[in-house]
């Protein structure tokens, strides 16, 4: 590959607005030089504000731009499937948003595409990357609180408002045919690919969902367990239609010897408890949550580095959301 990735973005959402974009053009040895949306406004208006060279209104026309070596995609999960093949059969690689299609058979797909390409694929599980959770690893990989033995975890969130679920930025999230599933399928990804960023390969996967609070046809509260092979075991509780005012994100590592507490989504703390002792490590906020991510991937597609997210990761994180909510026939 060249000695630069050039990145054309399909999609100009939310995501993409501080998160990720700006980034493209922060890290070594690449550029974001185009970017694509269907709304030919928005596309235009979008490489205006960030100083994008070239905007499209139309997917392949930018898939086929000799000038771009890279794809990012950021658009809802129902169209990750067909525009990850279609940018890897152009010989381009990818870096597409979680979660990275809307079922596992669909992430599928994805890998046997990359598989068969001479394109690369990663999956945005950008958490992994960042300080904090590198410093989490590295504190479990230390056995600083000695063996593992189980990891908790809940993430609670009162029920959207009615001005949220008429929210637009909002409702497709809700929506199990273009999202995959409800808030669940949005944030859970993050989670569970971190627990396969500490823990490796799972053994088993078991769990259960449903709707309690009837706002929308997804699933608003999921639990589910995982053993993996290294014989720790995972319990994950994800409720968001809670009572006003109610907010809880938090995962506790317990070893033999102490536990490691911290927030997923929060600010950047980790507390660490042993032999009656706290310590407390604190990270400050990125401006770009992505950088470190998008910086990692660049040099993997450069030959320089590892994929810092394979696609096996990503469909392993799928495969775990589709048995947790899984329906019994």
């Amino acid at each position: 590959m060249q000695n630069t990735i050039k990145w054309g973005m399909i999609g100009c959402g939310d995501v993409t607005e501080v998160k990720s974009g700006p980034a493209f053009n922060k890290v070594p040895n690449s550029a974001l030089i185009a970017v694509m949306s269907r709304n030919a406004f928005k596309a235009e208006d979008y490489a205006r504000r960030h100083r994008v060279p070239k905007w499209y209104s139309d997917t392949q026309a930018l898939i086929d731009d000799p000038e771009i070596n890279a794809i990012y995609i950021a658009t809802p999960p129902l169209s990750h499937q067909e525009l990850t093949i279609a940018a890897l059969k152009a010989g381009k690689s990818v870096y597409v948003e979680k979660p990275m299609a809307i079922h596992a058979a669909a992430g599928q797909q994805m890998v046997e595409a990359a598989a068969r390409s001479n394109g690369k694929l990663t999956i945005a599980h950008y958490r992994r990357e960042q300080p904090v959770f590198k410093k989490i690893r590295a504190l479990i990989d230390e056995q600083a609180i000695g063996a593992v033995k189980f990891v908790t975890l809940e993430y609670l969130q009162p029920s959207l408002s009615p001005k949220e679920l008429a929210d637009p930025k909002i409702q497709w999230r809700l929506d199990p045919v273009i999202a995959g599933g409800g808030l669940f399928h949005d944030i859970a990804p993050h989670q569970l690919d971190l627990m396969l960023y500490f823990f490796g390969p799972i053994e088993k996967s078991i769990g259960i969902s449903g709707n309690q609070g009837g706002l929308y046809q997804a699933d608003d509260l999921v639990t589910g367990v995982l053993k993996f092979k290294n014989n720790v075991f995972f319990n994950g509780t994800w409720c968001f239609d809670m009572p006003a005012g109610t907010q809880k994100d938090l995962c506790i590592i317990t070893g033999s010897k102490g536990t490691i507490s911290f927030p997923v989504f929060g600010p950047g703390k980790i507390e660490l408890i042993r032999d009656g002792k706290t310590e407390v490590f604190n990270f400050d906020a990125l401006e770009h949550v992505q950088q470190p991510m998008i910086e990692a991937t660049v040099r993997y597609f450069l030959n320089e580095t590892a994929n810092p997210c394979i696609g096996e990761d990503g469909l392993t994180v799928m495969e775990i959301i589709d048995q947790f909510t899984k329906k019994e026939d």
